[in-house]
């Protein structure tokens, strides 16, 4: 049986003793662990350590790390999703679902067509709670690494200040590529997912003139949560570690 598997933003090394993040010892004692159980704990710097629980208080949980395990789960394509602020419920979905399949980075835009809007303490909170969502996700799914999630930008100034990609994408209904006729090649990959709604015309075609490629998957439109676990489950399974 596998091991609970933790997250914890500490540097971590075989020999160290400390106690648990709060949130991780209410965890740990919400499922009822003991002490001299075995729990996988994870950094997001890479591999997994395996720890044992030596004390436990009412509020607190203390461990000593026992060995190292340097396991890599993590994609061989870098997948940067760009994905239009949509509603909470919906942008949250997205994250998770992006973090389980694999996703490198995940860059959220404002978009013509945005509902939500979110700008200084507001964005910084935003943020923050999808890196707790990632997070999250990484402990269930068993990546090493977590999903990078960079500041809210507008869709323009990413467009002008993009990096390079092997492959760059624009979700768009209307696109005139379709999936099977992708290059057969990539080791990086951008996709641009718009809000509900979608990018505007004038958005689309400034995305086209920075080098994007219109794609369309089918037939039928999908809703915003929907385009990121589609689109980035195809494409890992294409080029990175899904096949």
């Amino acid at each position: 049986m596998a091991l609970p598997r933790f997250y914890v933003d500490l540097p971590l090394s075989i020999g160290q003793q400390f106690d648990l993040p709060e949130a991780v010892a209410r965890h740990v004692q919400v499922v009822r662990m003991q002490p001299d159980e075995m729990v996988t704990l994870f950094n997001g710097q890479g591999g997994e350590y395996q720890a044992q629980i030596v004390a436990m208080g009412k509020k607190t949980v203390s461990v000593a790390v026992q060995s190292f395990d340097d396991v890599n789960r993590e994609s061989t394509l870098h997948l940067t999703l760009v994905q239009a602020v949509s509603a909470a419920d919906r942008m949250d979905y997205s994250v998770q679902k992006a973090a389980e399949l694999g996703v490198s980075v995940f860059q959220p835009v404002i978009s013509q067509y945005c509902q939500q809007r979110y700008s200084g303490e507001r964005a910084e909170k935003r943020i923050a709670h999808w890196q707790g969502i990632a997070a999250s996700a990484a402990e269930q799914c068993g990546r090493t690494r977590l999903m990078d999630i960079l500041p809210i930008v507008s869709l323009a100034d990413f467009l002008q200040s993009a990096p390079t990609a092997d492959l760059k994408l624009l979700m768009c209904p209307t696109g005139a590529v379709e999936y099977a006729s992708l290059t057969e090649r990539a080791a990086s990959i951008i996709v641009l997912i718009g809000p509900e709604g979608g990018y505007s015309p004038e958005e689309d075609n400034n995305a086209i003139l920075h080098g994007y490629t219109p794609l369309i998957l089918g037939p039928r439109i999908f809703r915003t949560e929907t385009v990121a676990p589609v689109i980035a489950g195809l494409l890992q399974l294409r080029y990175g570690d899904l096949g």
